[in-house]
């Protein structure tokens, strides 16, 4: 396998690579550059190259590409209800959660939406996800549940109720894991009327 097949075989594997991926291949960053100056790649953001043929429709593509860049954080709110498959929004923000204290990475593309929380509280619910190679920290469907409704000035009421009506439909949490969720957001007084609606 050439250079330029062990490129394109890791593009599609991951549905992108970095320059810093190259280099770990044993491809220089100068060779990597000259596919995208000859059409044979595309720039997806900084430092992130697709094959031109498109691997714009990978699977949470801009999710992926926010994390690369902001690094250690966590995929929660509008973005999270999308992994998980819970609403019909087609966020236009990839929504990162991260503690306070933390600096928010600037980012030119994708667009972020950030949301900070008590370091007490960030890493409850966080758990792994995996998109083809790469691996990414989100909020389990319970927690994201009850984020939606502390942030629900940002997210919208309806939102956050069609997130709880999803997740118990489909059994994607219990209510011990919501409720437990609820209390360490400290929005079981809020979900509580809603909760007990659905059960």
């Amino acid at each position: 396998m050439n250079k330029k097949e062990l490129l394109l075989e890791q593009i599609k594997q991951n549905g992108f690579i970095s320059a810093a991926d190259a280099e770990s291949l044993g491809v220089s960053r100068r060779y990597l550059y000259k596919l995208y100056a000859q059409g044979f790649l595309e720039k997806s953001a900084k430092g992130l190259f697709i094959d031109k043929d498109g691997f714009h429709a990978i699977e949470h593509s801009s999710i992926i590409e926010a994390v690369r860049q902001v690094g250690e954080c966590t995929v929660s709110l509008l973005s999270a209800l999308s992994v998980y498959g819970i609403t019909t929004q087609l966020p236009h923000e990839v929504w990162i959660t991260l503690p306070r204290g933390r600096r928010k990475t600037k980012v030119q593309y994708p667009p972020i939406n950030y949301t900070i929380v008590d370091p007490k509280t960030y890493s409850f619910g966080r758990q792994d996800h995996l998109v083809g190679q790469f691996r990414f920290q989100i909020y389990s469907p319970a927690r994201t549940v009850a984020d939606c409704f502390k942030f629900r000035s940002k997210v919208g009421l309806d939102v956050a109720i069609e997130a709880l009506r999803e997740v118990w439909k489909n059994k994607q949490a219990t209510m011990d894991e919501i409720t437990e969720a609820a209390k360490v957001c400290r929005v079981l007084k809020v979900m509580k009327p809603y909760m007990e609606a659905i059960v």
